[in-house]
């Protein structure tokens, strides 16, 4: 017979230990999320700007500002993240850019990355001006998201800058606006500004605005372009305007002149019609000569007079014509709110 204890043994199994790769797998896991965290964490601005321009299109218009401005793919796509508008109507301008109503401004730029807009000046003497403002508005959105260190290495450069080195008067101008209308940002304007319209920089400077553009000294030559449509006209009228100046004085001196000559004739002239009554005609035509010499002096003198004012009225005509292109082009670039530019209300 079989033996029972043999039996009762074979009815137990081998036991079998229960794996251990598992924990590995559950760690392997959570290292995996947080590596994942940490990488969305570290491109979150990247995914949201991806997650912005999804389905834009920049139209061609907003592609040739970027090309004229040479923008280097990080300031193109700040730009093109920024939706950049140019608008042709002072009123709808002004509803995007509403800042003091009174002052000239031609385009602006919404914090956080939040919209460019452009004034579209459609004069073609001068063309350059949208290419400049669009440069100098994707700059502020390049300022703002500098770190603090970038950004407070910029500022002293820019301050030593403006402090040592800017030597520009119309520049120095507007520094002195922004001080005055716009003191919280005006480091942050100041880069806007020396980098579009200022070709002789700082080796600080000049390196920080090569990250930008490719060739920023296109941007400043657009700048010098536009404005010196307007310092042309202007020095052309101050040229004028002393020369008339000139001339005036001249034509007041010749009147003076002619006043004190006709006088003299007036004399002469009785003085000979008396002689001539008397019936001393010697006398008389012995005076006569004198007399003709003295009128034909004066007919000289009239001559002149009448062709220095003719000169005068022709360059009056002449400077007030520069004048009128001036205020043209100044026109062209006025997005002051009026009484027909304010939008309506309802």
């Amino acid at each position: 017979m079989p033996s029972p204890t043999n039996n009762f043994s074979n009815n137990f199994l081998s036991a079998t230990p229960a794996p251990k790769h598992h924990y590995w797998l559950a760690v392997i896991g959570v290292l995996t999320w947080l590596i994942l965290v940490g990488v969305l964490l570290y491109n979150r601005q990247s995914i949201i700007d991806w997650f912005r321009l999804l389905g834009y299109v920049p139209p061609n218009a907003v592609i040739t500002l970027a090309n004229d401005d040479t923008m280097t793919p990080y300031t193109r796509h700040l730009f093109y993240l920024n939706r950049p508008q140019l608008l042709t109507s002072v009123t709808s301008f002004r509803l995007h850019c509403p800042e003091d109503e009174n002052t000239i401004v031609l385009g602006c730029y919404h914090p956080d990355q939040d919209g460019i807009f452009i004034y579209a000046v459609t004069d073609p003497t001068l063309y350059g001006v949208q290419q400049v403002t669009a440069a100098h508005e994707v700059l502020h959105a390049v300022y703002a998201r500098l770190t603090s260190a970038q950004r407070t290495q910029l500022d002293n450069e820019l301050v030593a800058y403006d402090r040592h080195g800017l030597t520009s008067p119309l520049v120095k101008a507007e520094v002195k606006l922004y001080e005055k209308t716009e003191p919280n940002s005006v480091y942050d304007e100041m880069s806007c500004t020396f980098g579009t319209e200022i070709a002789d920089l700082p080796a600080g400077l000049n390196n920080y605005y090569k990250k930008y553009f490719y060739n920023r000294q296109a941007i400043v030559a657009y700048e010098n372009h536009y404005q010196g449509e307007f310092a042309s006209r202007e020095n052309i009228i101050a040229s004028d305007d002393t020369q008339l100046m000139s001339w005036k004085a001249d034509i007041n001196s010749l009147e003076a002149l002619l006043k004190t000559l006709l006088m003299s004739l007036n004399a002469q002239s009785a003085s000979l019609n008396g002689l001539r009554i008397s019936g001393n005609i010697a006398a008389y035509n012995q005076g006569v000569s004198t007399y003709n010499s003295a009128v034909d002096s004066y007919n000289e003198k009239v001559k002149q007079i009448q062709a220095l004012i003719s000169q005068y009225n022709q360059l009056v005509d002449s400077r007030n014509q520069v004048a009128g292109q001036l205020s043209v082009l100044a026109g062209a670039l006025d997005t002051r709110i009026t009484e027909t530019t304010k939008p309506l209300t309802p």
